[in-house]
């Protein structure tokens, strides 16, 4: 047996995505289990190798229908990039298969019929990506799947190719197996499902004895996934779980080649000078391990950032050593002014090589490479109890969203980018990974855009079985110790190297026992882990690591934007780690394509439905209390189209809202805000709840609602006191600012016009200004609305909100206040919305080319003044030329905009060229902006 643990995989370049899929037969095993021979190979799965190696780019998959033969062999050669990820597999279940496991895992052996699946893919992402089953995200389509045929286990098979004959270490490298596989290379069983066991253990198993020249064969027989009996994954009340419950292959395998000496766990621990940011000391270590029969002097030698390093090592057969090379022994790893690493917003995103070979006679005998960044992070609890993040020695106000991966697990490296992307957009600076944890490429995204991340296991299920007994979660047994010891040994030495993952959440909903937690520190240390550990999610303390410092008190579903102001429940004090209004509905375009007709019927018609795409759960099953808000507040919906646009007005204020009662309130001096994780960024699929960004990378009112709030430099409104502030997000002061604010009835008649003058705001700083509506105006009409601005001296305007409001407040009833949601007992009174004229905008646009594949277009509105009523949160939309498609993902500088008469305004968006002769075509609707749509130039 090999000395050693769960391995890191080097970044090997992804799968392409699979996509919507004819149910397969079920019927019961029917191999006969293939006698072991020889002795197992197993790594153990306790401690940490860790492998860090150049990214790789495997053969592509092609994600066509039931396949003939095998894909593409990866070929292997010993050396410098030694490592190759297995192009892809073909898969099948074992109720289809009839033949003994050695022979499955033989050469040669025909694989007619079987399913063309990436490197990376779950049973069911293989099967849709192969046509088997009608789009998934639609309708109720996901139900036609037969859970069944998902309850055998499944056979992975992929061939690959050694093209040398030089004699050397070969190992078999993986991760992501979902439940537990047994394991075969060349029809000799290597590894027991009873070991390779957990979605997120690393294995390294020697497979030098087994392989040859020319075409290998490795196979797994993936077993079922429960998350409530294995410590996999699962999606709770996220979304309808897969029928497969993700059971598969979900990070790459790889085979590695090597001399007689291995380097494993190769990594840089940085200790950055606080708070002046002067100097940084780094310490390099890296494991090797002599795996051949002799004696071996090895020499180890290369750079990390501006350092030399080398070292003799003689090492005994089989004997594994650590080197660490310090600042003691190698001056120069003490780094006078480093490149500082901060989240987006705060500086630039700078990063270090390290680069190591081990030689033996001057033969590389294994490589190992990798990046990090120079930070610091510390996170202690303040006198309120809550915890406040300090980035590089400066606090910073946790804004973030939860993150959700594809529901099949599909890793498509371009639709993360682009969540990415738009998470910059929205200013946000932190994503939450509940479980779920995605390959290291969204990580190195995340270091790219200075995406800070909080990762961390998931509630309620298997991971939280032995503690929380309220949900459906199994106890736990040795075995399951062992694996969750070695998950968190693992995903601590895949993360540990990425400046953008500030910390780990090791409980979630419930905090781990002392026995739990005790493996979890213990594979932390042994990582050089050096960010903070959270004992939970929500308020949950444990015995070493002590108080949370966050809270989870929702809410979940349904509340007003005032609720955001009052600190309790969910308010805006202290660091709540989950927290939304709940239901997002997606814009018309996204309905129209996850919804039948008849269902988009029953979304408006019905207010209590149940509502397949909203959640499993029966507190979440269905959209009462929102609509019942819509309704009492803006008035009952008369058709679809008014049911979305009611629902976008309020989406877009309740978001607003919640982020800016978090950013006024970090400052205050008693009880503050210190982080809010909006709950959450993205679903998996198509759903009505619980987004920003929808599946297909629309943006709602929600959306924009959040963009406004975060804006740089952001003049708001505060629903508790009326009071006008002003939040500066950027990194310098500004001052001699002017905050106006005008209230309207929805006529357009002006009822109150206030300015002050020469306010001064400090970087990332807050002023509430003097400025205070008053509780009465004459001739105020119940509905009104509210227009801040904030100019600079010459008068340019930096900043504009625009409020809807009512004379009658909205009333919570907090003594009933449940897990998820507060009562509203009365609604504010926005009827009068519903009275504002239409109004027919000025619209031209033109379109031009950037770059290769990417366009500009620009888009300028006026308001005619053809009535004194303003343009309510006017939407601007690219269409395809024939107007029905949306042109996504989109990067707009402003959106959701109101016009006054006489107004004006310049939207540019940046989007992907999705027809290089022909232009897209401008869509402009609103709140009561007649919907036109006009050609681009």
């Amino acid at each position: 047996m090999l000395n050693g643990m769960p391995q890191l995989l080097s970044r090997v370049s992804p799968c392409r995505p699979g996509h919507p899929f004819p149910s397969i037969p079920a019927g019961g095993p029917s191999h006969r289990r293939a006698r072991v021979l020889g002795r197992s190979v197993v790594c153990a799965l306790l401690g940490l190798l860790v492998f860090l190696a150049p990214a790789l780019t495997p053969v592509g998959f092609t994600g066509r229908a039931a396949a003939f033969g095998t894909p593409a062999a990866a070929a292997l050669t010993v050396g410098y990039d030694s490592g190759r990820a297995l192009a892809g597999f073909m898969i099948q279940s074992t109720a289809r298969v009839k033949d003994p496991a050695a022979e499955v895992s033989s050469p040669g052996y025909p694989t007619k019929g079987w399913y063309e699946a990436g490197p990376r893919s779950t049973v069911l992402a293989s099967l849709l990506a192969a046509g088997v089953y009608p789009d998934p995200f639609h309708s109720t389509n996901q139900k036609l799947i037969p859970a069944a045929d998902f309850t055998v286990p499944w056979w992975y098979r992929s061939d690959f190719s050694v093209d040398d004959s030089r004699a050397g270490r070969a190992y078999l490298d993986f991760s992501g197996v979902t439940s537990a596989a047994d394991v075969f290379v060349n029809g000799r069983q290597i590894s027991t499902a009873s070991k390779v066991a957990g979605t997120y253990t690393r294995h390294e198993l020697d497979i030098t004895s087994l392989i040859r020249p020319g075409t290998n064969t490795v196979a797994f027989r993936v077993q079922p996934n429960d998350p409530r009996k294995h410590l996999t994954v699962g999606w709770l009340d996220w979304l309808q779980p897969p029928p497969d419950r993700n059971m598969g292959i979900v990070r790459d395998v790889v085979v590695r080649r090597s001399g007689p000496v291995v380097l494993r766990d190769a990594h840089v621990v940085t200790d950055l000078a606080v708070p002046s940011l002067a100097s940084a000391d780094l310490t390099v270590k890296a494991r090797l391990r002599n795996d051949s029969p002799d004696t071996v002097t090895a020499r180890l030698s290369g750079t990390a950032g501006p350092a030399a390093l080398g070292r003799q090592v003689t090492l005994a057969p089989g004997e594994s050593r650590t080197v660490v090379f310090s600042p003691a022994d190698h001056p120069r790893l003490h780094v006078p002014s480093p490149r500082v690493w901060w989240p987006a917003g705060m500086g630039g995103q700078p990063l270090y090589d390290l680069d190591l070979a081990v030689t033996v006679d001057g033969v590389t005998s294994d490589t190992a490479h990798t990046t990090f960044g120079i930070r610091d992070v510390q996170a202690p609890i303040n006198s309120d109890g809550a915890r406040q993040y300090r980035i590089n020695g400066r606090p910073l106000l946790i804004k973030g969203a939860g993150w959700s991966p594809d529901e099949f697990l599909r890793w498509d490296p371009a639709y993360a980018e682009h969540r990415l992307q738009y998470v910059r957009d929205l200013g946000l600076n932190t994503l939450r990974l509940e479980g779920h944890l995605e390959p290291d490429e969204f990580f190195d995204l995340a270091d790219r855009y200075g995406i800070l991340t909080i990762a961390g296991w998931e509630c309620c299920n298997k991971w939280e079985g032995e503690v929380n007994r309220s949900e459906s979660g199994e106890r736990w047994n040795a075995a399951d110790h062992a694996v969750a010891q070695a998950s968190m040994a693992a995903e601590a030495a895949r993360l540990r190297h990425h400046p953008s993952v500030i910390s780990f959440l090791i409980g979630s909903d419930a905090a781990p026992n002392a026995e739990i937690e005790s493996g979890y520190l213990k594979a932390l240390r042994a990582a050089d882990w050096n960010v903070p550990v959270i004992p939970s999610a929500s308020g949950k303390s444990t015995p070493v690591t002590g108080r949370s410092g966050m809270r989870m008190t929702g809410p979940y579903d349904w509340v007003p934007p005032g609720y955001w102001y009052d600190k309790r429940e969910g308010g805006a004090t202290g660091f709540n780690s989950e927290t939304s209004a709940g239901p997002s509905i997606p814009t018309l375009d996204t309905l129209r394509r996850m919804l039948t007709p008849a269902e988009l019927e029953t979304l408006w018609k019905q207010p209590s439905a149940p509502q397949y795409h909203r959640s499993p759960s029966p507190t979440f099953s269905t959209l009462k209390l929102y609509n019942a808000a819509l309704a009492g507040r803006y008035g009952r919906p008369t058709d679809l189209g008014d049911y979305v646009r009611k629902a976008q007005l309020a989406q877009y204020e309740n978001v607003r809202a919640q982020f800016e009662a978090y950013s006024r309130n970090a400052k205050d001096t008693t009880a503050p805000a210190t982080g809010v994780i909006y709950w959450m960024l993205n679903s998996g699929w198509t759903s009505l709840h619980w987004q920003l960004i929808d599946r297909y990378l629309d943006q709602n009112g929600a959306y924009f609602g959040a963009k406004k709030a975060n804006e740089p430099l952001h003049i708001q409104y505060g629903y508790d006191n009326r009071t006008v502030s002003i939040v500066n997000n950027r990194t310098t002061a500004a001052s001699g600012l002017n905050a106006r604010v005008t209230l309207f009835n929805t006529d357009g008649t002006k009822k109150y016009d206030r300015t002050v003058t020469g306010v001064d705001v400090e970087a990332r700083g807050v002023t509430t200004t003097s400025l205070t509506l008053p509780t009465t105006v004459p001739g105020l009409a119940k509905t009104y609305l509210a227009r801040l601005q904030l100019t600079d001296t010459s008068g340019r305007e930096l900043s504009r909100n625009v409020y809807w409001l009512s004379t009658r407040n909205d009333v919570l009833d907090y003594a009933k206040t449940d897990w998820y949601y507060t009562p509203t007992t009365s609604y504010a009174d926005l009827t009068g919305l519903n009275s504002m004229p239409q109004v027919t905008l000025d619209v031209t646009a033109t379109t031009k080319a950037t770059r290769a594949g990417t366009s500009t277009t620009t888009v300028t509105l006026r308001h005619p003044g053809t009535t004194n009523a303003p343009a309510l949160l006017t939407d601007v939309d690219l269409v395809s030329a024939d107007g029905k498609t949306p042109t996504l993902p989109v990067h707009w500088n402003d959106n959701h905009i109101s016009l006054w008469p006489g107004e004006s305004a310049t939207l540019v968006a940046s989007h992907r060229t999705a027809d290089p002769d022909r232009t897209p075509r401008v869509r402009v609707s609103g709140w009561n902006a007649r919907s036109v749509t006009v050609p681009s130039s």
